[in-house]
């Protein structure tokens, strides 16, 4: 493992590589390093020329596979295809609370899929920092999250697919403009969808059983499944889903409960009813 310095920026690689096409989109600001799909993130500054853009000083956040990342195994050339086959993902499921696609491109010996920047931070556990922030807030405001998360997988139902890999990652807050917005939806997919790998991508803590088993339906009662788990991140202790843990009302509880049995026959059938079942608990 090295590091390289971009605009004053310094990140971590598995070798070398030349990111001097970054300059066609801005200054570079922050890098994000750590992820294990085979992506690098920057957030850049200040574009020119770059059709689809729209003036100079506009922040985007760039997307790119095919350099030689810290946390990836794989080979450079699958990640470019995750990539390519996320970009009509990301086009297809278009919504206020996913990160906007503008443009993508082959640049730089790899793939670059380039989205406008969010002021927001992430959830997830590999940035410690923002979710403890994150975590902090009102439940009420908690709750709200929640729902924009449910009515973005309602949406993506709705459009024929199925989320696959979403996880605390996933989740970002503007916590200037209380909005929440999602990002890494790159493994959605159109339904339906078989387990073809065994353990499939994704955080095991929302992860369902058959996302574990090969051959099994990966569907809507995975989705319910997932709504669950994502509940007992916000609300309970995660992996640890006895009441005890669990910070809001005992309606809420035993809905999230349900949502996460091992038995798909247990869950809810629709994460529309799971969605009735989530809002009944409201009064």
């Amino acid at each position: 493992m090295i590091t390289q310095t971009i605009d004053g920026i310094t990140f971590k690689m598995k070798t070398p590589y030349d990111f001097g096409f970054l300059r066609r989109y801005g200054k570079v600001f922050t890098v994000f390093d750590d992820q294990d799909s085979g992506n690098i993130c920057f957030g850049v500054e200040g574009i020119e020329g770059i059709e689809g853009a729209e003036g100079d000083g506009k922040k985007l956040f760039v997307k790119y596979a095919g350099a030689p990342t810290a946390e990836y195994e794989g080979e450079p050339a699958d990640a470019i295809a995750r990539l390519k086959w996320a970009v009509a993902v990301y086009q297809d499921l278009a919504h206020p609370h996913l990160i906007a696609y503008r443009f993508s491109e082959e640049v730089g010996g790899g793939f670059a899929a380039v989205f406008d920047w969010v002021d927001a931070e992430c959830m997830g556990k590999q940035y410690p920092v923002s979710r403890a922030k994150f975590m902090e807030l009102p439940l009420g405001t908690m709750e709200r999250i929640f729902d924009d998360i449910l009515a973005f997988h309602l949406h993506v139902i709705n459009r024929g697919y199925v989320a696959i890999d979403f996880y605390d990652g996933s989740i970002l807050y503007d916590f200037a403009a209380n909005r929440t917005y999602l990002c890494d939806i790159d493994f959605y997919a159109k339904r339906p969808v078989t387990n073809t790998m065994g353990r499939m991508w994704g955080s095991s803590r929302f992860m369902s059983p058959e996302e574990f088993t090969l051959g099994a339906p990966i569907d809507e009662l995975t989705n319910v499944f997932l709504m669950g788990a994502v509940a007992f991140a916000l609300f309970g202790g995660e992996m640890d889903r006895t009441f005890t843990k669990w910070k809001i009302s005992t309606p809420f509880y035993q809905v999230a409960l349900k949502a996460v049995e091992e038995s798909r026959a247990g869950r809810y059938p629709t994460l529309k009813e799971f969605s009735e079942a989530w809002r009944a608990a409201v009064k």
